[in-house]
């Protein structure tokens, strides 16, 4: 894709890919992050993005994450992400998935897709069919192969430890919660929460996601801009990214932002007026690891049971950050980001050694 590499969002990808097929209506990017550590996989969202400068945008900074994220889980992957430019819930269909497909098979496995914002499991059989770089189709998993209960587990776990630090306690009896996004994690996230007796004020883009976690959990709905004043424990992000911009920082009034959704900061300025403020900020690809470990699980074979341990350590990771980050006096997030450098950067240099 040309002139990519001047784009402020560019980190060294090691590949970026556009395809546009007017017979299927397909408008989509690749982004290939980093491999060092093994295929890059990382979710195909779709999304009606205005242009397709905002979508590679998204693309670009959604890969960097996978590959953050693999690493500080600790798993034998790299990042990369796919985006289609569309409405999910109008143009999509049989001929556009298969036409991605085609796409992500050109890529011969360096790129592996699953599940994210706007496909599910059936979307993902659809594009299995084209081509066998499509992971979360697992008609033996108890869940069948959805990854969104696994990050939404390791987003509650992580959000525990985040309330332990800050608060000292792990209880979550009356503790309030703001959740933006009560999609297929966000509303599993909330289903955790009642069970452990938080409050939840919940508010999203799409009326029915919203009626549904207010009907069936007993959440109290909130206008979806109204999420950002309100006098809460915990802010939790569950839809899309840079929600925490010039615009909503100062508005927050939770003193521990915790959620599932990708790049929740819009730059890394955000971060750190986050610490200064003295919120506590749980870094997202850290806490929102559990879908990309249950699906490298699931690629491998391996047993839930394993599985749901390696996404429960996603709280001991969290608490090495933020005490590191007590240590230290530095953000969260760079810490975080400190901590999953040095796992596929010596990678890459083990490589650089052995070629």
């Amino acid at each position: 894709m040309a002139g990519y590499t001047k784009h402020p969002e560019f980190d060294a990808h090691e590949q970026v890919l556009v395809r546009h097929d007017l017979a299927s209506g397909l408008r989509a990017i690749i982004a290939v992050h980093n491999t060092s550590r093994g295929p890059a996989l990382g979710g195909c969202r779709m999304w009606p993005y205005p242009s397709e400068a905002e979508a590679l945008t998204d693309a670009l900074r959604l890969s960097r994450g996978m590959t953050y994220k693999s690493a500080l889980a600790d798993l034998p992957l790299g990042g990369g992400k796919s985006v289609i430019i569309g409405d999910p819930r109008r143009d999509k269909s049989r001929e556009l998935l298969l036409a991605m497909a085609a796409f992500i098979d050109s890529l011969e496995g360096r790129y592996i897709t699953a599940e994210d914002s706007g496909t599910s499991v059936a979307d993902m059989q659809t594009i299995r069919t084209g081509t066998p770089w499509a992971a979360g189709v697992c008609d033996e998993d108890p869940h069948g192969g959805d990854p969104s209960p696994a990050t939404a587990y390791g987003t509650f776990v992580g959000l525990k430890a985040a309330v332990a630090h800050k608060f000292g306690s792990t209880d979550l009896n009356g503790l309030r919660v703001a959740i933006q996004g009560v999609g297929n994690v966000g509303f599993h996230l909330a289903k955790h929460l009642t069970e452990a007796g938080a409050r939840l004020f919940v508010a999203d883009v799409f009326e029915d996601n919203r009626t549904r976690a207010v009907d069936m959990l007993g959440a109290s709905p909130v206008p979806a801009d109204a999420i950002y004043d309100l006098d809460v424990d915990v802010f939790s992000p569950c839809a899309m990214g840079a929600v925490i911009n010039d615009e909503t920082l100062d508005r927050l009034k939770a003193p521990v932002v915790a959620g599932a959704a990708n790049n929740q900061l819009q730059t890394p300025d955000h971060g750190d007026r986050l610490h200064r403020r003295g919120i506590l900020y749980a870094p997202d690809y850290a806490l929102n690891a559990g879908g990309i470990i249950d699906i490298a699980y699931q690629r491998q074979g391996k047993s839930r049971t394993d599985m749901l341990a390696h996404v429960a350590r996603i709280a001991g990771t969290l608490t090495e950050i933020f005490e590191r980050a007590d240590a230290t006096g530095q953000p969260t997030y760079r810490l975080a980001d400190r901590m999953a450098e040095e796992r596929f950067r010596r990678v890459e240099a083990q490589v650089s050694l052995a070629s």
